[in-house]
């Protein structure tokens, strides 16, 4: 296994910069996740570290060696796609052996049957086998893909977007068992989304990606608790955190919707400064005497809870709430925050205070 290393990492295609100047650790063993939306940079610094792209400036390090130069071969990583990249004519059996059959391998016979049976009884995929790839479900297929990566046994797995190509239940499914996979075999994993909830629950470490510049590196609570500026905080969390300009008036919030004045807990800032509050929709307060006023503008059930948005003199607010919360559209409502979960982010850059 391996760790690996990004030092300055510029990539340009054309006019076009894809990754401006990342530097980035992934510890060996862990499972490190890239979240960002589409043109984020995400796949390019995959290929980056594959070896199917030269970076334009910086250095790829696999285990304190400078790989720069060194091709996808000699780096020896597995890259898994949101394609399948399967042999439809083949069985299980064949795609499996096939990647164990080139000459760089040199493998016997009874090793390659060896790893093939070991990769399908992780994936529990043993009954196929024998089965043609084009006979099977989008899952299967995609355990197979998987499973063509561990039968390698790289230093490095590298996954494109594995699971965006299946369905929300398998995905579900998916999820726990490419967890279960990295704790079994204690393999590095770089694994690209652009998916939050893929994000938080699978990764050791979060690195969020926008416009080829890597925003902040940190584990799902850091990113979810800690989050460096405003681009970040509206990243995780379903739904995202509700962000509202306001200003510091005698040590507490005065909202610029409806002039709503909230509590605040050691807020941070001189007063009369301009800036954003930052509050998650569960840390959002409904009851009688809360003194901020709206009217209810959507319901969101979800079975277990329910997702308010609130609108307050041109301001939307999202709160989550008890299913068993009886409430309907346009009812009027008051709103508060729990105070020691406000963050404070500065109103033109964006930045968290709290981290300066």
């Amino acid at each position: 296994m391996a760790d690996i290393a990004l030092h300055g990492i510029t990539k340009k295609f054309g006019p076009n910069t894809a990754l401006r100047g990342v530097d980035i650790d992934i510890k060996d063993g862990e499972f490190f996740v890239l979240l960002g939306q589409t043109g984020a940079g995400k796949t390019t610094m995959l290929r980056v570290i594959a070896g199917l792209e030269r970076p334009d400036a910086g250095n790829v390090m696999i285990d304190g060696q400078d790989a720069t130069a060194w091709n996808a071969a000699q780096r020896d990583v597995a890259l898994v796609l949101q394609q399948y990249s399967l042999y439809p004519r083949l069985t299980v059996r064949g795609n499996l052996e096939f990647p164990l059959k080139s000459r760089t391998q040199n493998l016997s016979t009874a090793q390659i049957k060896e790893r093939v049976e070991r990769a399908a009884e992780t994936l529990q995929i043993t009954p196929l086998l024998d089965r043609k790839v084009e006979r099977l479900s989008g899952g299967e297929m995609q355990r197979v893909s998987i499973g063509r990566a561990i039968v390698r046994e790289p230093r490095v797995f590298l996954m494109d977007e594995p699971l965006s190509a299946l369905d929300a239940n398998l995905r579900d499914v998916l999820r726990v068992e490419l967890k279960k996979l990295h704790n079994d075999l204690g393999a590095t994993f770089v694994f690209v989304t652009h998916d939050q909830v893929e994000a938080m629950s699978m990764g050791d470490k979060i690195g969020v990606l926008n416009k080829g510049k890597l925003v902040q590196v940190g584990t799902p609570d850091d990113i979810y608790s800690r989050p460096i500026n405003t681009f970040v905080a509206r990243s995780v969390g379903t739904p995202p955190m509700n962000l509202l300009s306001g200003a510091l008036e005698g040590g507490a919030a005065v909202l610029d919707a409806g002039g709503h004045r909230l509590p605040l807990r050691q807020p941070l800032g001189t007063e009369g400064q301009k800036m954003r509050f930052g509050v998650r929709p569960e840390d959002v307060v409904i009851t009688a005497d809360a003194p901020a006023k709206g009217r209810v503008f959507d319901v969101e059930n979800h079975g277990v809870i329910k997702i308010l948005t609130i609108a307050t003199d041109g301001a939307h607010i999202r709160a989550t709430v008890s299913a068993q919360m009886k409430v309907g559209i346009d009812d009027p409502i008051a709103f508060g925050w729990r105070p020691e979960k406000v963050l404070y982010f500065d109103h033109m850059s964006g930045r968290n205070l709290a981290l300066d």
